[in-house]
């Protein structure tokens, strides 16, 4: 953990469908079309950096999007989220999942991360999916409120399900490394529906390959790696044992009680006021906000939401939190 003068701070979904900016450039382009456009994901990943006092970007993308050179068809449905038209349901659907070659599959993503290493002076977060996030999505064609086709499948098709999450991980790894060579200086591994799963059942399934894949990645950079996950408190110790250099806490946790007993410090954190008080007055947003600060400020500490901004969230808020924690007292002053 490096000493800063200050506090960092950055916010998950930092663009997005609360910015008119973004909605403007919505009109135009489908986020699909956006993601396969350099110039375009490097406007767009440029937006909060210009608006807000961040320090650091990250780049425009989508989870699912290195799932289509894998051979998986997807679309966006308004009101209703990611669609997967050919979801796995056998071991050959599986075994059909092409390896990902990113410089030919994944050029665009790579050469928005070389537009944004020449603008930017700040970092630049690359990001991936985990392995069980996306193969909730792979399995149940789309989002899901109980992951049962899901759990079924990990359950019933064991050996099919570890050959899955194989796969994730070694591509998913892949698309990191590619990153980080056309310029990220942070990695950051949504594992945002893992919290459905039990610590028996997260010790069984996924542990050992997210451990395969931050290891496939920490063989190829030193960039820090970030893991971020909702509802995951009784498996928070694990998912430090993957080799994460960060791990995101979401709003439903204290966030200094978590990091001082069940992690023992042994990682930094980042969070984690909740998303939804972003639309309170500025009067709560100020407390709440203020309540972390002074509770965890120390070296190791960056603060975000504990999920991403919502559509619809009050910009000025957003603006004058970022405002409020670099105001805030330099860490150990």
């Amino acid at each position: 953990m490096q000493e800063t003068d200050k506090i960092p701070v950055w916010f998950l979904r930092q663009a997005g469908r609360y910015q008119k900016e973004y909605m403007a450039i919505k009109e135009k382009y489908t986020l699909v079309e956006i993601c396969k456009n350099p110039e375009v994901t490097a406007e767009v990943t440029m937006l909060p950096v210009n608006q807000f006092d961040v320090d650091t970007a990250i780049i425009f993308s989508d989870i699912l999007i290195p799932l289509e050179p894998m051979g998986i068809e997807f679309d966006y449905i308004k009101g209703y989220g990611p669609k997967i038209f050919n979801p796995i349901r056998s071991v050959q659907d599986v075994e059909n999942l092409k390896p990902i070659f990113p410089e030919k599959d994944l050029w665009y993503t790579g050469e928005a991360h070389k537009i944004l290493a020449s603008k930017l002076n700040i970092p630049c977060v690359g990001f991936v999916g985990a392995p069980f996030t996306l193969a909730s999505y792979m399995i149940e064609g789309g989002p899901s409120k109980n992951y049962a086709i899901m759990k079924e499948f990990m359950y019933r098709e064991n050996a099919t399900w570890h050959k899955l999450m194989d796969k994730l991980a070694t591509e998913m790894a892949v698309y990191c490394n590619y990153q980080v060579d056309c310029g990220a200086q942070v990695l950051q591994v949504f594992d945002s529906w893992v919290g459905a799963l039990s610590r028996e059942d997260y010790t069984t399934y996924v542990f050992p390959h997210m451990k395969k894949m931050m290891s496939l990645i920490r063989n190829h950079t030193d960039a820090p790696i970030i893991n971020f996950g909702v509802g995951c408190y009784h498996f928070l110790d694990l998912q430090v044992e993957t080799g994460t250099d960060v791990l995101g806490i979401d709003w439903k946790q204290d966030i200094f009680n978590t990091w001082e007993h069940k992690l023992d410090n042994k990682v930094a954190v980042q969070g984690n006021l909740d998303p939804t008080l972003l639309f309170a007055e500025w009067s709560l947003v100020e407390k709440r906000a203020r309540a972390i600060l002074e509770h965890v400020n120390r070296p190791g500490f960056i603060f975000n939401l504990g999920h991403g901004i919502l559509p619809g969230t009050p910009v000025d808020n957003v603006k004058r939190l970022a405002e409020l924690v670099h105001e805030y007292s330099p860490v150990g002053a």
